[in-house]
């Protein structure tokens, strides 16, 4: 992954001193993430393991069978 990819940083982010914040980038075919704070350190997935993992957590449901 380029690291001169355009960073996103997340919403949530605490806006305080410090790097403490989720990161994200994308290219046609992947979706890059990072904290701000280990940014050599990186999660590359498609977007639909995303989705469901977002809509896992936004419904509760992660770690429930069914």
């Amino acid at each position: 992954m380029n690291t001169s990819a355009a960073w996103q940083k997340s919403t949530f982010s605490d806006g305080g001193e410090g790097n403490t914040c989720v990161e994200l980038a994308s290219t046609p075919t992947a979706l890059h993430l990072r904290e701000s704070d280990t940014f050599t350190t990186l999660l590359t997935t498609t977007p639909t393991p995303m989705a469901h993992l977002l809509h896992g957590i936004k419904t509760g449901k992660l770690g429930q069978n069914g």
